[in-house]
């Protein structure tokens, strides 16, 4: 037991140069600094879509359809582009690929802010999430190669905390901005961090890359790319149409599902694959990526839906939104560095088991509140929340990184990166869709003495109703009852759409992740 802490072996089989070695602890704040802004950005976007869907010139009049795609093409972007960016930073050097991945997302961000219409903004936010698809996978990749394996655990687990950070400081950093500047505000704030990014990169950052890397598998990023748009795309389409019959809506959802068959066939066949399928033979590795997958699929989904219920039903301002929502990051940021300690104890199955029923009641909560929910209960189910993915985030990440030489970290790190880029887009997607289809079901039958003008647009999401009602003024007043209890059974129906993927998540870990480490030091690697 006591032998870890004497044992002699780090300083003699140390395999980070001596200089990097020392300042690991500054690298690793910057590498935090660059994920901070990355993630900041999706949740000051989550806490601001209200203010977006609003007319000019308070918003840009945005959809709920044009709202979900202002996410997920920065999420499709991004996830599709992980499998290259992670092969071009073991291949060109880590630290370029950061430092073109910080640029682009700054340019994006200062575009962003300034967009004109919806369609301008969604088109920026693809190129911010050009700019995120190098950012996110290089941090984690730089973090293998400045860290001992022995320390990698709680550098990993600190940076997963951060995440917990940048989810606390967006929401209300994104309230403060919309109480005293414009919209475009909570994305221009992000140029003068990227500045600040950029020049400690260039001071204390060492670049890495695999000393043999294979060639860039093209086809094989082009079907991921294709693929994924295909299927979401029919998904928001089939929200929007609250209908998943319609041709417009299979057509592009059975061609996705074709193309990433395709994309799987491809990367089994290769000899230079963008993912090495041979690794998902493994349980361990396979139920970790699931874990990451379906836990950002549940909670991407609550998160979009959750600003609505907090400022449409409940009347809370954007500042007051993020403020409710602190207890989740708190809880991220105080358990996260400390997961490898409770994983060293119980083992990685039993942790993340937990977490992901911890995450599941929370998500079953939601099922339950109404207009008059006290606040207190909001918080604890938040905090909760945050505490489940604490004890999740860190073992299955450790689990995903360490399965791979370090040469191949930014391949690991783009495994990791992609699916729970990609669940938290099919979450926003599926969920939103949920969401819609059941909003539009449940208000259609108030909508009777709406201009026929009008109809179609104030059955699309509670906004849009309740900015019909005050168009029409006072015939406007009896649709904004009916819309606060279409919106709750709405958010019902997906809260509890939401614990079912939770816990099919706890199944597939408690089978699958490893137990608890042996004490004798037989099974270390």
């Amino acid at each position: 037991m006591s032998q870890q802490s004497t044992a002699p072996a780090p300083p003699v089989g140390l395999r980070v140069p001596e200089a990097v070695h020392r300042r690991r602890w500054a690298v690793l704040g910057v590498l935090m600094l660059s994920l901070l802004i990355v993630v900041l950005d999706n949740s000051i976007l989550n806490v601001a879509v209200k203010t977006i869907a609003a007319p000019a010139p308070t918003g840009i009049g945005a959809t709920q359809s044009e709202l979900e795609w202002s996410i997920n093409s920065y999420t499709l972007v991004f996830a599709g582009l992980l499998f290259t960016s992670g092969l071009l930073g073991d291949r060109l050097g880590r630290k370029k690929v950061l430092l073109f991945g910080i640029t682009v997302f700054g340019i994006g961000s200062a575009l962003a802010a300034f967009s004109g219409s919806p369609g301008e903004l969604i088109g920026y936010r693809a190129v911010m999430g050009l700019g995120a698809a190098f950012v996110m996978p290089s941090t984690l990749a730089v973090l293998m190669n400045v860290f001992e394996r022995d320390e990698q655990p709680k550098a990993i687990g600190i940076w997963a905390g951060s995440v917990g950070l940048a989810i606390a400081i967006g929401p209300i950093t994104g309230g403060i901005l919309l109480e005293h500047f414009w919209w475009g505000s909570i994305f221009l704030v992000n140029v003068p961090v990227v500045l600040l990014a950029l020049a400690l990169m260039l001071w204390l950052v060492p670049d890495s890359r695999d000393p043999h890397p294979g060639r860039v598998d093209i086809p094989g990023v082009l079907l991921s790319v294709v693929g994924l748009v295909l299927l979401v795309y029919g998904i928001i389409h089939g929200g929007e149409l609250a209908s998943f019959t319609d041709v417009t809506v299979l057509a592009p959802v059975l061609g996705g599902l074709a193309v990433l068959v395709g994309f799987v066939l491809h990367e089994r066949r290769s000899d230079h694959p963008a993912i090495d399928m041979a690794l998902f033979r493994k349980p361990a590795f396979a139920a970790a990526v699931a874990a990451i997958a379906l836990v950002f699929f549940a909670l991407m989904g609550v998160t979009f839906f959750s600003a609505f219920y907090l400022q449409s039903v409940r009347g809370y301002t954007a500042l007051e939104s993020g403020l409710l929502i602190l207890p989740l990051a708190v809880a991220q940021m105080v358990f996260a560095p400390r997961a490898r300690l409770v994983v060293e104890r119980f083992g990685a199955r039993a942790v993340c088991t937990a977490g992901m029923l911890l995450v599941a009641a929370g998500l079953a909560a939601f099922a339950t509140f109404e207009a008059d929910t006290p606040v207190w209960v909001l918080e604890v189910v938040f905090f909760a929340q945050g505490a489940g993915m604490a004890h999740i985030m860190p073992p299955v990440t450790v689990s995903i990184m360490q399965a791979l030489p370090r040469e191949k970290a930014g391949s690991g790190s783009a495994v990791n990166n992609t699916f729970r880029q990609v669940g938290g887009a099919l979450g926003v997607a599926v969920l939103g869709s949920v969401l819609s289809s059941t909003y539009r079901g449940e208000i259609e039958g108030h909508l009777g003495g709406v201009p026929a003008a009008l109809r179609d647009t104030a059955g699309e999401s509670v906004e849009a109703t309740l900015a019909v009602a005050r168009e029409l003024g006072p015939a406007g007043k009896g649709l904004i009852g009916p819309a606060y209890t279409a919106f709750l059974d709405a958010m019902h129906v997906t809260a509890l759409a939401s614990t079912a993927i939770a816990v099919v998540g706890a199944g597939v870990v408690a089978a699958f992740l490893p137990g608890r480490p042996a004490r004798d030091g037989a099974s270390a690697s």
